[in-house]
């Protein structure tokens, strides 16, 4: 009798489908990874819809009522908008109010140059950008609101009296305006230190004409287009400079665009984090659909029995892959949809204002139609060595592949081949290696290179996996097995298993691979960095009087008390800010100018060993023990000029001392201290001219913490007093800056980094969970010849552990080298560190979480009892 076509494939299809159905915990666990990845990534679509929607929600830019901008050439006696023009426009028939904007920046007065921003706004009404939330907004000609930032920064509140130093005159020079502050104001916007008054007050402060724009509100009813025809007259009018009309909705659009850039940049940076964690779980899923298929290849054997063929079963078992796909990324799709409105509500629980997201439908679509294809994409390399089981494997009781514990020749020579490959891209750059300092170098083009040589060595490393368990089993699983047979037995159940063993570790050294590089590129970085600031900011204060000594050796002034001059600071002030309670390492130092070969150079005598900033240094020839008398240390580029290196010998000439003669002691790869480009001890110094007086003051806060910092800038402030030439400058702010950046960068790195090894340990729990139902009747001998459940869990939980050794040991051997490398093509001068601390941290939580992720199989493997298991058919 003739069969109708399809009907076989039809058959097949079924058959496969109704085996899933009959056990949904392989169909759940096979999926998982997927699962987790789709919820990543519709989850980052959720939080860009709330991140983008809370930014416009607190920007506060151009207030929704403006109708009309008007923009000039930005002030002065020739500005384009006049307050003679202002009046013109209030006048103006459909005008329902005018908002003047100008902005400019002062200094506050005093020992610390604290810079504040000023900005014209009028404080109220619809065409206010601000919100008063303490005291009063300024109506007099010598008042001022501050913002929140600049209310806690330099501790201001209302009613207090501040000096402001003004532009004065056309010479650059600078006079001081009282004015009181009447109000604390908020400014979603603002980031920096800001103070606010109406832009007429705000132009008399600064002595300046003109407004370089103004805000109109039309009256209701009246269109901007219409309004716009009618001012259009009374601006160009009265002749002068041309004043630009823009629609209030078209420069929105584009502050909202420009507010939410930052963040698109942002989300574009983790799309490529995220495409890692979707390789990962594609490696999961792969390795998972091997398992499973594996333990039905009596049910596949008995199907080419009867007459399916090999495509039939590829495609049936690709059908069950993408419907694994479907229902993976329809679970990952809602779970994060949950998430994502659930968010805002439990912000706001916590006193944070969130905005929920939309429901993103064409996204959703895309992120179930990827999980389909994600896994269609892992399913078909298992689907066809699986399909190409042979009948005879019906009659067998194994339920494993045949020759699973090794790998083919192409399999070994691709493997070979890659690493060949990855390690000639490696000797390439090691060849064009960059000296320091070269400017000209391409480091982006050898950065390329180096990704591509790490991509070929991962793709080596999935290739030649089930060849390298073994040796590491061999030394990670040594003390394993002196803890007895339930050890060995671990150890030989992993080992008994290379392909399945090397492909689950393979995504846990993904993971590992990259946080390693990570933490060993972030330790460089900050290396370099922590040198950087000691050069730049060596201390938290600087006290310092403006210029440098050219030779003088009057002392003049030096009989105390807190004046300073620019000459030096006095010896009793000097004396009485060092003995500040609130201070700590503070030591005095001076700078003079003098002449070698005809250059001019700037010489300290800074105590580089009261600093302890001072142990971030290093040298570039010769050792900065060797500074004494006689001896001096030179930066790069000084010794660049003079093409010396330590041991060689500088003349010096001075203004008023003749010449001396001076042997370098070291030099520097990079700028010395305080800009000085010569370090020498107090006594030479003193032979090249130098004063008596001190020039400046380097010293930290006696403890850490904003709090501290500013009660020892209020001391060195009260004490210097505000009648001198002294500038407090406050260096800890940039380090704190500078560490900040680098410190959110690595965060939010490590953070999205984590996603992988989420999904690592995700494949491990599934893994293992698979692994424990292949082997019920093995668990249940074990349980019959006397194995306790505990030890069964203590077994199940040390192989789940072992695939984090493996993945450890193997992330590792790629992931510090490949880093030393990158930093080291960056020639930033960056030196080579080894964050061993972190890097132990990193191995053992990932032992310890892959250990954990065996638990929930182990506990129920060993609920099942010897009898049930021993009953169980493969």
């Amino acid at each position: 009798m003739s069969r109708r076509p399809g009907t076989g494939n039809a058959a097949v299809l079924r058959t496969q489908l109704a085996g899933v159905l009959v056990r949904p915990g392989r169909l759940v666990m096979t999926g998982l990874a997927v699962v987790v990845a789709a919820f990543v990534v519709f989850g980052t679509v959720m939080a860009q819809q709330i991140t983008e929607r809370t930014a416009l929600d607190r920007f506060s830019g151009t207030p929704e009522a403006t109708s009309l901008i008007l923009t000039g050439d930005g002030g002065g006696d020739d500005s384009a908008i006049t307050d003679a023009k202002i009046k013109a426009v209030q006048a103006v028939s459909g005008v329902a109010e005018v908002a003047a904007r100008t902005e400019t920046g002062v200094s506050l007065a005093g020992v610390s140059p604290h810079y504040l921003e000023l900005q014209g706004d009028p404080g109220s009404g619809r065409l206010s950008r601000i919100q008063v939330v303490a005291g009063s907004y300024p109506d007099g000609p010598r008042e001022m609101a501050v913002n929140r930032q600049a209310s806690q920064r330099f501790e201001i509140e209302p009613g207090d009296r501040v000096g402001l130093l003004v532009p004065e005159g056309e010479d650059g020079g600078t006079k001081t305006v009282t004015v009181t502050v009447t109000a604390v104001v908020r400014a979603d916007s603002d980031r920096w230190a800001t103070g606010y008054a109406p832009a007429a007050t705000i132009n008399s402060l600064g002595d300046m004409k003109g407004y370089p724009q103004l805000d109109v509100r039309a009256e209701p009813g009246v269109s901007a287009e219409a309004l716009s025809e009618r001012l259009s007259p009374v601006l160009q009018g009265a002749g002068g400079a041309a004043v630009v009309i823009t629609p209030g909705d078209t420069v929105r659009a584009q502050e909202a665009k420009d507010a939410v850039k930052q963040y698109a940049e942002v989300f574009q940076l983790i799309a490529m984090f995220l495409a890692i964690a979707v390789v990962a779980a594609a490696l999961v899923a792969t390795s998972t659909f091997r398992i499973v298929f594996a333990q039905r290849l009596g049910q596949l054997a008995l199907l080419r029995t009867i007459g399916a063929q090999r495509g039939q079963l590829v495609r049936a078992l690709a059908v069950e892959g993408a419907l694994v796909g479907l229902a993976s990324g329809v679970a990952g799709v809602l779970l994060a949809l949950g998430a994502g409105h659930a968010a805002p509500v439990i912000a706001g629980a916590a006193g944070q204002t969130l905005l929920a997201p939309g429901v993103p439908v064409p996204a959703a679509l895309a992120v179930v139609l990827g999980a389909v294809l994600v896994t269609l994409g892992a399913v078909l390399a298992p689907a066809l060595s699986a399909a190409g089981v042979s009948p005879l494997q019906a009659l067998r009781s194994a339920g494993t592949v045949s020759g699973e514990r090794g790998i083919g020749l192409i399999r070994v020579g691709s493997g070979l081949f890659l690493a060949a490959a990855a390690a000639l891209l490696i000797g390439l750059v090691l060849l064009d290696m960059p000296e320091p300092g070269d400017a000209n170098y391409d480091a982006f083009a050898s950065l390329m290179v180096i990704v591509a040589s790490g991509g070929l060595a991962f793709l080596a490393l999935i290739a030649l996996g089930p060849l390298l368990v073994r040796p590491v089993l061999a030394t990670a699983g040594w003390p394993l097995r002196r803890l007895g047979p339930t050890g060995t037995l671990a150890v030989g159940g992993v080992g008994g298993t290379p392909r399945r063993a090397a492909a689950v570790s393979v995504v846990v050294a993904l993971g590992v691979t990259l946080v390693s590089g990570t933490l060993v590129g972030v330790a460089s970085l900050q290396g370099w960095a922590d040198r950087d600031l000691a050069l730049t900011a060596p201390a938290d204060f600087d006290l310092s009087v403006g210029g440098s000594d050219s030779g003088s050796d009057s002392d003049g002034g030096s009989d105390g008390g807190s004046d300073g001059g620019s000459d030096g600071l006095g010896d009793e002030a000097v004396r009485r800010v060092k003995a500040l309670p609130q201070l700590a390492d503070a030591t005095d130092y001076r700078m003079t100018d003098v002449s070698i070969d005809g250059s001019d150079v700037r010489a300290t005598d800074l105590d580089l060993a009261a600093l302890p900033t001072s142990r971030q240094l290093y040298t570039d020839t010769g050792k900065l023990s060797d500074l004494g008398p006689g001896r001096v240390v030179v930066n790069a580029r000084l010794a660049q000029l003079l093409g010396v290196t330590a041991g060689d010998s500088i003349t010096i000439t001075t203004p008023k001392k003749g010449t001396v003669r001076e042997t370098v002691a070291a030099t520097l790869p990079s700028e010395a201290p305080m800009q000085a480009d010569l370090i020498a001890v107090p006594a030479d110094l003193e032979k090249m001219g130098a004063s008596s007086r001190p020039t400046g003051i380097l010293a930290n806060a006696a403890k850490g913490g904003q709090t501290a910092r500013n009660a020892a800038v209020r001391a060195i402030e009260k004490t210097v007093g505000p009648n001198t030439d002294a500038s407090l400058t406050i260096l800890a702010e940039d380090r704190d800056d500078s560490r900040a950046d680098l410190e959110v960068a690595a965060t939010s790195a490590l953070g999205l980094l984590g996603l992988t090894v989420l999904i690592a340990v995700v494949g491990v729990a599934t893994t293992t969970g698979l692994t424990v139902l292949e082997r019920t009747r093995e668990s249940g001998l074990l349980r019959a010849l006397g194995l306790g459940r505990s030890g069964l869990r203590f077994m199940i939980g040390i192989e789940a552990g072992l695939y984090g050794v493996l993945g450890g040991v193997l992330g590792l051997a790629l992931g510090v080298p490949y880093a030393w490398l990158a930093v080291r093509v960056l020639n930033i001068g960056a030196p080579l560190l080894l964050p061993v601390g972190q890097l132990l941290a990193v191995f053992a939580g990932l032992v310890g979480i892959t250990a954990l992720a065996g638990l929930l199989p182990a506990r129920r493997a060993a609920r099942v009892s010897p009898v049930a298991a021993l009953g169980t058919a493969d």
